[in-house]
């Protein structure tokens, strides 16, 4: 029996597309691709745009420094920005890519873990192996194992599994994490028919949420069982999900229209939303 969770309530408004939210020392940050900043939720409610790139920005992540990682999608480089707002490439992942990059994890020790599109749009998928990105910038292939557009992606509380949602081949893949930031012993877990994944995010019971755009957010554990659900409201799309709050009892959900780039520009129909699920939680941000 799957338990159907509500109700969702509108919390940040006039955004163009929300995407890749991350809880980081008690503020929630995200992307705003379409307007192409990265942004943070102050105290109040405010939000406060951190930097605007050239490019969509998507997957952000935190070095031990406390400097921020930004993916920027199309040129294929990962940012480093300081607390002045200064940017400058970490990392140039085009050596190794070619056809966008999206999400990234970082772990404790400023690794970080990037995936990709790995496909010409008018193409079929093409299995694409996650970049892993060193804490000084170089770059390798974590593993040779090839994800069909890799999408949302999180690191469990204790640093040691990899979780990554594939978009086009309808599964979430854990992964150990081997020391120096290689993996392992890839584990696949399939979703309902229908189901595309793209945002994820953890809980403190060992659930994956996921975003599955016009079918809301599902629950499932690592069995593939499916135990809750969120509906989207009337036509709207869930991108992204992200625990957070004093708690991390409140779940954030990245929500839009329909996925028309045009579209989302001139509506700003893009919100932050939030739910409490009765869960907190857990994993690296």
């Amino acid at each position: 029996m799957i338990t159907e969770i509500g109700p969702v309530t509108p919390f940040i408004t006039d955004l163009a597309f929300p995407e890749d939210p991350r809880w980081y020392n008690g503020h929630f940050y995200f992307s705003d691709m379409l307007d192409q900043r990265v942004c943070r939720i102050e105290d109040n409610g405010a939000v406060t745009t951190l930097i605007r790139i050239e490019d969509s920005p998507s997957g952000l992540g935190f070095l031990p420094s406390g400097d921020m990682l930004v993916v920027s999608m199309y040129h294929e480089v990962v940012l480093r920005v300081d607390a002045t707002g200064t940017s400058r490439i970490h990392a140039d992942l085009r050596p190794l890519t070619g056809a966008g990059i999206n999400d990234m994890a970082v772990d404790r020790e400023g690794r970080a873990y990037v995936v990709q599109f790995g496909e010409d749009p008018t193409e079929p998928p093409v299995p694409s192996p996650i970049i892993l990105v060193q804490r000084d910038g170089k770059i390798g292939e974590a593993s040779a194992d090839g994800l069909l557009i890799g999408n949302g992606i999180r690191i469990t509380e204790d640093g040691e599994t990899l979780v990554v949602a594939e978009s086009a081949g309808q599964c979430i893949s854990l992964f150990d994490i081997a020391r120096g930031g290689t993996l392992s012993n890839r584990r696949v877990v399939q979703l309902p028919p229908d189901h595309f994944p793209d945002g994820i995010c953890l809980d403190s019971e060992g659930g994956i949420w996921v975003s599955c755009l016009w079918l809301g957010v599902i629950r499932m554990l690592h069995s593939g069982e499916v135990t809750h659900r969120i509906k989207p409201e009337g036509d709207r799309s869930i991108y992204a999900c992200m625990y957070g709050g004093p708690d991390r009892g409140t779940l954030y959900l990245c929500t839009g229209g329909p996925y028309d780039n045009e579209r989302a520009r001139v509506t700003r129909a893009g919100r932050i939303d939030t739910v409490v699920t009765g869960f907190r939680g857990a994993g690296l941000t």
